[in-house]
C-alpha cells in the first residue's frame, strides 16, 4: 500500500507526538485550554482568526467546579497576577474591513491594557484577499492545540447538540444554534515545529525576532482529550500564500495532502467541512471514482446546511452545490456510493435547529487522518494561511493501533450526527461496504438527527432569486477545466496602484523584507539512487 504523507512534498515534517488526541466540540477543547493554562510556568502563544476577550471558556457544572476566571482575558490577566515569570503572546489576523462589524473592537489596546505581559499584536502579512486562518495555542513548549476552533464567541457547544441552551450564550447575545467542531493536541517533540512555526508568524507580523524559553522537564504535562490517539509519528502540513512583502513563495502542503490522501483511498473517504468548492479536491474525486481497475468507495460529506453568513452564501454556497451535483451524477456512473448530509435537532415547536458544522477533517479508508484549520475551498488550499496534523498508520501492531484510533474517531464523530449509540449502530458505522446505505436510511427516516443535504443554493430558495442565478459553470469531470489557481489569481491580480499600496503601507508598519524560514516551502527529498 502506497504511503501517504511525504516530507517535503505534502507535509512540512514529521516528529513524534509522546500524547496525542482530539476535541470533539468546543466545551471538551475549551476546558482542556483553561486546565493547562493555569498550569503554565513561562508562556502561552496563541495565534487564531478571531479572538474574543469575553468569551466564557467554562460553563455551567464546569464553571462551578472550576473556581477562579473562567473568561478569556480575565483568567489570562490572572495568571500573570499570580506568576510574575508568564508571557502572553496573541496573535490575530488583521481582518478585513468586511468583518469589522463582526469583532471586538480596539483588540490591541484591550489586551495590551490588562497587564504589560500580555504581547497583543494583529498580523497583516497575508497576501491580499488572503486571510491568516491557522489556530494554534501552545503552552511552555510542552503542549500544542491545533484545529478548527478559535477562542470567540458563538462556537462553545457541546456533544449533544440540544436544539436550544441557555449555556450557548456570549458576552450579551442570544443563544446561538448548535455547532460542531474538532481540534486536536499534542505532546513531546512534534511540539517544537509548532513553536518555530509561532516565532515565524511573529516576525514576519513586523514584531520582531521572537525567541521562546525551551522547554523544562515536566512531570505534570497531561492532557484529557475527547478520543486519544496513539503515540507516534505526526506530520504537520501548512498553507501560505505568495506574498512580495515580505518575499514568500507559496507554500501548498495541505493541498498536496488532500490530494494524495484520496487518490490512495480503497474503502472510505470521510469529509467533515465547513465548505465544499476545492476544484483541485473535485477533480480529484472524480479522477478516483473514474478508475474503474480499482474498488468502489463509500464517500460521506458531513457539511452545514448552508453557509453562515449571506456573503459566503453568495461566494461558496453555489460552487459547493454545483461542485456536489455532479460529483452525485460521477458516482451514480461509476458505481461508487456518495452520501451528502447534515444535522439537526427538533426544538419545542418541532422545528429543526441545524448543527453548523465547522470542522475539517479527512479520513481516508481509517488508516489516514487530517484535521486542522484549512477548509475544502480553493482559498485554504493556496491563499490563506492554514495549519493541518495528519496520522498514518503503517503494518505492525503499532498501526493497529492507530488505525483502531481512527476508525474510533470517524465511528463517534458519525453516530454524534446520527444521534443514536449502542452496539447496532456501532456495527453499523464500522462497516465500510454499506456506509452510505445505511447513513440514507438513518436521514431519511427523519427520526434522527441525520438530515439528507438538501444540496440547494440561496437562489433555490426563491423564485424571485432564481432568475438572478448565474448561469452554470461548465464543469467537466474527466480534465481540469477550471482549476483553483484561476480562482486565486483573479482574488490577487490587483492592478499597479494597489500593488503599490501594499508596498507603501507594509514598508511603513515594518514588516520584514525576507519571512522566517518555518513560513517557506522546504525542498523536496531527492530521489533515490
Amino acid at each position: 500500500m502506497r504511503r501517504i504523507l511525504v516530507p517535503g512534498s505534502n507535509c512540512w515534517l514529521q516528529a513524534e507526538a509522546a500524547q496525542a488526541g482530539v476535541f470533539v466540540d468546543a466545551r471538551d477543547y475549551y476546558r482542556a485550554f483553561h486546565r493547562a493554562a493555569r498550569r503554565a510556568r513561562q508562556y502561552i502563544a496563541i495565534t487564531g482568526w478571531q479572538f474574543d476577550s469575553d468569551v466564557a471558556l467554562l460553563r455551567g457544572e464546569d464553571a462551578r467546579e472550576a473556581g477562579g476566571e473562567v473568561r478569556m482575558l480575565p483568567l489570562l490577566r490572572e495568571l500573570c497576577e499570580q506568576n510574575p515569570e508568564l508571557q502572553i503572546y496573541i496573535l490575530a489576523w488583521d481582518y478585513s474591513l468586511l468583518l469589522a462589524l463582526e469583532r471586538e473592537w480596539m483588540q490591541q489596546v484591550l489586551f495590551s491594557w490588562h497587564s504589560n505581559r500580555i504581547f497583543f499584536r494583529f498580523d497583516g502579512s497575508a497576501p491580499l484577499s488572503g486571510a491568516h486562518h491557522q489556530k494554534l495555542v501552545i503552552i511552555d513548549g510542552q503542549v500544542a492545540f491545533t484545529g478548527g476552533m478559535d477562542i470567540c464567541d458563538c462556537r462553545w457547544d457541546d456533544r449533544s447538540h440540544p436544539a436550544r441552551s441557555s449555556m450557548r450564550c456570549d458576552t450579551g447575545r442570544d443563544p446561538h444554534g448548535p455547532y460542531h467542531d474538532v481540534h486536536s493536541v499534542v505532546t513531546g517533540p512534534v511540539v517544537q515545529p509548532l513553536v518555530e512555526l509561532f516565532e515565524a508568524r511573529w516576525f514576519n507580523s513586523g514584531g520582531g525576532e521572537l525567541r521562546l524559553p525551551a522547554p523544562v522537564s515536566r512531570d505534570d504535562v497531561e492532557i484529557h482529550s475527547t478520543l486519544p490517539l496513539p503515540p507516534g509519528p505526526v506530520a504537520i502540513s501548512r498553507t501560505f500564500g505568495k506574498t512580495l512583502v515580505p518575499c514568500q513563495e507559496a507554500v501548498r502542503e495541505v493541498r498536496g495532502l488532500y490530494l494524495d490522501a484520496i487518490d490512495s483511498a480503497e474503502r472510505v473517504i470521510y469529509v467533515e467541512n465547513q465548505y465544499f468548492s476545492s476544484r483541485a479536491i473535485f477533480q480529484a474525486l472524480v479522477r478516483r471514482m473514474r478508475q474503474r481497475e480499482r474498488g468502489r468507495l463509500q464517500i460521506v460529506f458531513m457539511l452545514p446546511r448552508q453557509p453562515e453568513a449571506l456573503r459566503e452564501q453568495l461566494a461558496m454556497g453555489v460552487a459547493q452545490v454545483r461542485l456536489l451535483r455532479v460529483l452525485q451524477r460521477v458516482a451514480k456512473l461509476t458505481g461508487h456510493s456518495l452520501g451528502v448530509y447534515c444535522a439537526a435537532s427538533r426544538d419545542e415547536d418541532g422545528e429543526d435547529r441545524y448543527t453548523y458544522i465547522h470542522s475539517k477533517l479527512l479520513v481516508v479508508d481509517d488508516r489516514f487522518l487530517t484535521l486542522g484549520s484549512a477548509n475544502t475551498t480553493n482559498r485554504s488550499m493556496g491563499l490563506d494561511s492554514e495549519l493541518n496534523l495528519a496520522w498514518e498508520a503503517e503494518d505492525g501492531q503499532e498501526g493497529d493501533a492507530l488505525r483502531h484510533a481512527i476508525r474510533r474517531l470517524r465511528v463517534s464523530l458519525l453516530a454524534e450526527h446520527v444521534g443514536l449509540q449502542g452496539q447496532a449502530v456501532v456495527r453499523e458505522l464500522t462497516r465500510a461496504d454499506r456506509l452510505v446505505s445505511f447513513l440514507d436510511e438513518m436521514a431519511q427516516s427523519g427520526k434522527h438527527r441525520l438530515r439528507p443535504h438538501p444540496m440547494e443554493t440561496l437562489f433555490d430558495q426563491s423564485p424571485l432569486l432564481k432568475s438572478l442565478e448565474p448561469d452554470e459553470l461548465i464543469i467537466d469531470p474527466e480534465e481540469s477545466v477550471l482549476d483553483e489557481s484561476l480562482f486565486e489569481s483573479l482574488q490577487q491580480e490587483q492592478g499597479l496602484l494597489a500593488t503599490s499600496f501594499r508596498f507603501f503601507t507594509r514598508w511603513f508598519i515594518g514588516l520584514p523584507e525576507r519571512p522566517h524560514p518555518a513560513s517557506l516551502p522546504v525542498e523536496p527529498p531527492s530521489a533515490e539512487p
